[in-house]
């Protein structure tokens, strides 16, 4: 594909605006309807819910100032976002699992002005921290929600509630925001090519927040300029394998960097984007036959499953290219590492399997593997504009135009986060191959020393049972002991049928799952330096989660929680006889 027409930075409205001519009746979006059905969205009329947003929001709120969006994917989502940034303002979205208490940090520290929130369930966690945020002018509800009688139901149970008054002046549904942006549209017609006009470069469009793995989350602005630079560097990467007008099958999250930047590429390219969810996607895939397609590891092994299920290499193909659709040709995995044994299966259907790295702060990709140079053992070479070098210590540094500036409030952590000579500090460890591929080895903070001085990567050992049905979490432990231990945490609703009865007793279905979990330890540790080996465990069927306060809102694992709420256990690993050390135990 040619994509010299592309690759000029421009702020992510005008990928929709200054292709509309030409795509103005192609369909942009098809939505699933209740029936079972697809409802077909047009580039034209996505472009006029943008501009009307873009009106709107105008109306209410100043250049510069940040509109937060709640909500779950949906084409609404897309319209206030890009109606946010085409007017001057900055999107923040706020992950749909994030708390009450998580969604108004967000709120507080990035100074929202303006929210749009997805449904009923975000709207009462927004309640909830009602109190906390008088800063907040206006509120548009994205999808249908009775406002007045969530109020009524939230006062019947005593729940924080906001008044009457409050609600009139303050929330009002999509389609009125709609009408009051074609109405200012009638009045001025030459308003929103002014204003989109008058986005610059320079300015920040997009601020999304860190997981929180170690501390509140941090605010990081990306300009127009961040995200356009590394938008031209994938397609220079992957311009190969994905054509102008594919269809793309978009369950990934909005509200992430992944998924809002899979939509933003699909205006540049005049994708067909199927909307779907996490829990629909793969039934999908043969009924889509989408040529593009982009998700997380968890969802990548799914696939793979069935067809690696078959001895028989032609039907293991046979079964992928059934399960897939068979039209695919780009196939994206990010967020995790995704196991080799899945990679090499689509590389024997003819597909490669593109992984790469990087970090939101980064806008937010810094290396792929490509179609014509990739290794499975690695996260690919450096994008184009990218520079990457290591500390003396094998932390990864990265520079270019795709980096972000600093931090939202928060001098001390910028501060941090970049050296002398203007190295991001990416807090990651890694090494290069001899032929130029970066591996990423672990995170520099999390690294555990045992006394005998040894320094481990605990996400490096966690990772290898990442593709394991049947286990939910491993957390290793062991800073300042002599030997690692671990958390192993079943779901129990995955966990082998004749684990599943009632009628077992609590010492019989803990023996059971010892035995279960003991030889994946033995497997992972047979991979592993000695010193970096799972000496014991115990295992848990109360899974992680956000609301416990073990998981962030992106599903990743709070360490340091973990340890507080589990260190008797942990603990109690290391007072056990010592002729038990070389075999795992588990309570």
């Amino acid at each position: 594909m040619d994509i010299s027409s592309y690759l000029e930075p421009r702020p992510a409205p005008r990928a929709l605006f200054d292709e509309l001519d030409a795509r103005r009746s192609r369909v942009r979006y098809m939505v699933p309807t209740s029936g079972g059905d697809w409802r077909s969205v047009t580039v034209g009329a996505h472009a006029e819910a943008v501009r009307r947003m873009a009106l709107f929001f105008s109306t209410r709120i100043s250049r510069g100032d940040r509109v937060a969006i709640f909500a779950n994917n949906s084409v609404a989502f897309m319209s206030a976002a890009l109606g946010a940034q085409a007017m001057g303002g900055v999107m923040v979205p706020i992950y749909p699992a994030s708390t009450a208490d998580q969604a108004a940090y967000v709120l507080e520290h990035c100074e929202a002005r303006a929210l749009c929130v997805g449904g009923e369930a975000e709207l009462s966690r927004i309640f909830d921290a009602w109190e906390r945020l008088p800063e907040l002018k206006r509120i548009v509800l994205l999808g249908p929600v009775d406002v007045l009688d969530l109020a009524a139901r939230r006062r019947e149970r005593g729940l924080p509630t906001p008044t009457a008054k409050e609600l009139e002046e303050r929330c009002l549904p999509f389609e009125r925001a709609i009408a009051l942006g074609a109405a200012r549209d009638a009045e001025d017609p030459c308003a929103f090519p002014a204003m989109l006009d008058a986005v610059t470069l320079d300015q920040i469009g997009l601020m999304l927040y860190t997981s929180g793995t170690s501390g509140p989350p941090k605010g990081v602005p990306l300009s127009h300029a961040n995200v356009a630079a590394n938008g031209a560097d994938w397609l220079r990467v992957n311009a190969p394998l994905v054509e102008e007008g594919d269809t793309d099958l978009l369950w990934l999250p909005m509200t992430h960097i992944f998924g809002f930047g899979e939509a933003c590429l699909g205006n540049t390219l005049g994708f067909t984007s199927y909307l779907t969810d996490a829990a629909s996607v793969i039934p999908l895939l043969p009924e889509v036959r989408p040529q593009v397609f982009m998700s997380v590891p968890s969802v990548w092994e799914k696939i793979a499953a069935s067809a690696l299920a078959e001895e028989d290499p032609e039907q293991r193909i046979e079964r992928l290219e059934a399960s897939t659709g068979g039209r695919l040709r780009f196939c994206l995995s990010g967020g995790a590492g995704l196991s080799r044994e899945v990679k090499s299966l689509f590389h024997s259907a003819g597909l490669l399997l593109v992984e790469g790295y990087g970090l939101t702060e980064c806008s937010p990709t810094l290396t792929l593997n490509c179609s014509d140079a990739f290794r499975f053992d690695s996260v690919g070479k450096p994008l184009p504009s990218v520079s990457l070098r290591l500390a003396d210590d094998g932390e990864i540094l990265a520079r270019g135009p795709n980096v972000f500036a600093g931090y939202h409030r928060d001098a001390e952590a910028t501060a941090a986060a970049f050296d002398d000579e203007g190295w991001f500090h990416t807090g990651d460890l890694g090494r290069f191959t001899e032929d130029g591929f970066l591996q990423i080895v672990g995170r520099k903070k999390e690294i555990l020393v045992t006394s005998g001085g040894k320094n481990i990567a605990p996400v490096n050992i966690e990772q290898r049972f990442a593709d394991d049905p049947w286990i939910q979490h491993v957390v290793v432990y062991g800073d300042g002991h002599k030997y690692l231990v671990a958390g192993v945490f079943v779901d129990p609703t995955s966990t082998p049928d004749p684990l599943c009865p009632s009628s077992l007793g609590s010492e019989t279905r803990a023996s059971s799952l010892r035995a279960l979990v003991e030889p994946r330890i033995a497997r992972v540790n047979a991979e592993l330096a000695h010193h970096e080996t799972i000496k014991r465990f115990f295992v848990s069927e109360e899974p992680l989660s956000v609301e416990g306060g073990l998981l962030t809102a992106t599903l990743k694992v709070k360490r340091k929680a973990v340890y507080e709420r589990y260190a008797e256990r942990f603990e109690a690993l290391y007072a056990e006889p010592r002729e038990q050390v070389a075999g795992p135990a588990a309570s």
